[in-house]
């Protein structure tokens, strides 16, 4: 599976490794992902996703039954 945020579809990007002689290469910078398991009561399920840091904060803030509302309407969560 992809390293892709499944609430939020954040993912990997691409930048440059700057050396001091201003040399460039290619290197990835990866999303800050977790496996976590979140249990939605509306449901009375455990589900387990693949979330980043930021979408956890978000989790915190507002709910995760708020969260997927809005991933699903994103078109992030086939569930």
């Amino acid at each position: 599976m992809s390293r892709v945020c499944e609430l939020t579809g954040k993912k990997a990007m691409v930048g440059n490794n700057v050396s001091h002689a201003l040399n460039r290469t290619k290197r990835k910078f990866n999303a800050n992902l977790l496996k976590k398991r979140f249990y939605i009561p509306e449901e009375d399920k455990w589900v387990t996703l693949k979330v980043s840091a930021a979408a956890l904060k978000t989790i915190n803030k507002k709910g995760i039954s708020a969260v997927i509302k809005e991933a699903r309407a994103k078109g992030f969560l086939n569930k």
